[in-house]
């Protein structure tokens, strides 16, 4: 039987961001089970989108997921991140 994902890697990082603002590349990487690069390149997408802020912490990035932006599907753009997470994760 083959097996069939629901849920983006874009999708699934902004569900750890929202649980793990303070997470590394590292720790969502491991989360996921995606390498740290494809991290970096999820997180740079998701920043210039306008899904998530970062805020410098030291050497660390703290993350904000942008509860109001709506979601990008033409079918549920009546719908926030908010939404979705309160959808999937129960906020």
């Amino acid at each position: 039987m083959s097996e069939c994902a629901l849920l983006t890697s874009h999708g699934l990082t902004l569900l750890v961001l929202a649980d793990k603002p303070e997470a590394t590349t590292r720790e969502i990487a491991n989360d996921l089970g995606i390498t740290e690069r494809s991290v970096q390149k999820i997180v740079s997408d998701l920043y210039s989108a306008d899904y998530v802020k970062k805020d410098k912490m030291g050497r660390r990035n703290r993350y904000e997921v942008n509860h109001e932006k709506p979601l990008s599907h033409p079918l549920k753009r009546d719908k926030t991140v908010g939404n979705l997470l309160v959808e999937l994760a129960g906020r």
